[in-house]
């Protein structure tokens, strides 16, 4: 949102301002966005757990994504990357497996939020390698890694781009990626299956969406500025470097 926007104003002539809604995976801002003015004004980004998994794990949802949004396009997606604080005695998969076995529901997985990708990528990896570990849910990425850095929790999946800095930094190591293929971004960090773990492909994507009944001409001028917006080489240059693929 915030690199497509200085674009999107340019391209409009309006500003657009920022607003961060933390809570319920996403849950909290989409319903927003559901109640706003179907004129342009409001519009939403958001992950794969407000469109596509919020649905089948919260009850009393107060948003339907395939009845209350006018969605515009998938913008970008990225794989997770499985990391741990330096602290953690793993530095490759095979080593974080045994350490996981050898100590049963006593390794912290940080995550977003309960049903993000992290926290369902955590859940699919212990299920394929008979490991279990402890889910510790934050109201947002950004609280989930903070505690990871200080070593209040141990380990996650988390977005490459969320993490890709503190990588590169040496405060979080790096032992998988969950792609089909290694990261242009992280080269030297292997993908799960070919560490042995196999079936653990996930990708999160972002979304933008506008509530529904937008009118057709609202519609097609933001689609054409967002997509304007995503292929302007910059912004695409941007988004590559952080580990994202333009949808």
């Amino acid at each position: 949102a915030r690199t497509l926007g200085p674009k999107l104003s340019a391209s409009l002539g309006q500003s657009f301002v920022v607003e961060n809604q933390a809570g319920a995976t996403g849950a909290i801002g989409a319903a927003r966005v559901k109640r706003a003015p179907a004129d342009g004004y409001t519009i939403l980004v958001a992950s794969i757990g407000v469109y596509a998994t919020n649905p089948f794990l919260q009850k009393g949802l107060q948003y339907d994504p395939a009845k209350d949004f006018d969605l515009l396009t998938v913008a970008v997606r990225a794989p997770n990357v499985l990391v741990a604080n330096p602290s953690v005695p793993a530095n490759t998969v095979a080593e974080l497996i045994d350490y996981l076995k050898k100590n049963p529901d006593k390794v912290s997985f940080a995550s977003s939020g309960a049903g993000s990708s992290d926290h369902l990528t955590a859940a699919l990896f212990w299920q394929r390698t008979g490991t279990t570990g402890i889910h510790v849910p934050y109201k947002g990425g950004g609280p989930a890694i903070q505690d990871l850095i200080a070593g209040h929790a141990q380990v996650s999946f988390q977005n490459i781009n969320s993490v890709l800095n503190h990588i590169r930094s040496g405060k979080l190591k790096a032992l998988a990626v969950t792609a089909d293929k290694r990261s242009a971004v992280l080269p030297d960090v292997p993908t799960l299956a070919e560490t042995g773990v196999k079936g653990v492909e996930v990708s999160s994507w972002q979304a933008v969406a506008a509530p529904k009944g937008l009118p057709k001409d609202v519609n097609d001028k933001l689609h054409g500025a967002i997509i304007k917006a995503l292929n302007d080489p910059d912004i695409r240059k941007n988004l590559t470097e952080q580990g994202f693929e333009v949808v």
